[in-house]
């Protein structure tokens, strides 16, 4: 059974850095595709990057060009390196995994693509 705990969430100024981070245990981490989405407050879930088993990645356009999406298998952690940060980026980020992928599968950018979630991570940014 699949286990996901992020960390690395806070409350940062406008213009500064987080890193969070997705340790996953349960399953076979190197088959393992991984995104991240987040939740602002009232409003609906939202896409944010995503990689896959292979290392490519895929990112929502509000954040590409600040936001990196990257692993390492040997820490079996997903880290999402989040810089240039704005009070829109204030929400709930959670990472969300899936082992059904295949080795060309492309990154995938909706949530019933994964099926194991984290318990999130508040992000609050403040201007």
């Amino acid at each position: 059974q699949a286990q996901l705990i992020e960390s690395g969430g806070g409350l940062v100024q406008a213009g500064g850095s987080l890193r969070l981070s997705c340790v996953v245990s349960g399953v076979t981490f190197s088959r393992y595709a991984v995104g991240w989405f987040r939740q602002p407050p009232g409003q609906e879930h939202e896409f944010v990057a995503a990689i896959t088993r292979t290392g490519t990645t895929d990112y929502a356009d509000s954040v590409k060009g600040r936001f990196t999406i990257s692993r390492d298998n040997a820490k079996r952690t997903v880290f999402l390196q989040m810089t240039s940060l704005n009070p829109e980026d204030t929400a709930v980020y959670s990472c969300a995994g899936t082992s059904r992928t295949i080795i060309t599968s492309p990154p995938r950018r909706r949530r019933d693509g994964y099926e194991d979630w984290g318990q999130g991570t508040q992000v609050t940014v403040s201007s």
